[in-house]
């Protein structure tokens, strides 16, 4: 004789659930049976007879669902896909960095220079230009505030060059 291969119960006995859960069922599939009519089903649960048929496609819909094939093999769970798609982006940003560095020493070897920063402009941590301080503004509101005209900064004056002066008005 054949053991069987689950070690889970089977039959009524082994249906986990609520009392009321297992009264509404019992109830439902004598109605489905032919022991009870549907008056009769709706008079033994409580409920009005919409709320009965309710009930009953709620318990087909159950029937449905838990007679659906499910899918074959090993179930990868919502952790694990997470934990594989994390694994897939610390190694495709060592590729971005190896890459990098390839590209760096080919263009080395050819003769290609990268251009460098401007050491005028401060490059900050995000690799955009960092603002200047608030220096300028607060001897702009110090100046205003006491009536006299602020000093502009020596970078912000504007000269005229003479190959951008307009020609004599004569000439």
């Amino acid at each position: 004789m054949k053991k069987p291969t689950s070690a889970r119960p089977t039959g009524p006995k082994a249906l986990d659930g609520s009392a009321d859960a297992k009264k509404q069922a019992a109830v439902i599939l004598e109605v489905l049976a032919g022991a009870k009519t549907t008056t009769e089903g709706s008079q033994a649960l409580g409920v009005s007879l919409p709320r009965y048929y309710v009930l009953e496609t709620r318990a087909l819909q159950g029937i449905l669902l838990a007679l659906e094939p499910r899918p074959r093999g090993k179930r990868v769970s919502q952790a694990a896909e997470l934990d594989h798609v994390k694994q897939d982006k610390t190694r495709l940003e060592r590729e971005v960095t190896r890459l990098q560095a390839l590209l760096r020493a080919s263009q080395r070897s050819i003769g290609i220079v990268e251009p460098k920063p401007n050491p005028g402009r401060k490059i900050g941590r995000t690799g955009r230009r960092t603002r200047r301080g608030t220096a300028r503004a607060l001897r702009a509101v110090s100046a205003l505030r006491t009536g006299e005209t602020p000093t502009t900064h020596p970078a912000e004056t504007t000269e005229s060059r003479p190959e951008t002066k307009a020609p004599p008005a004569g000439a």
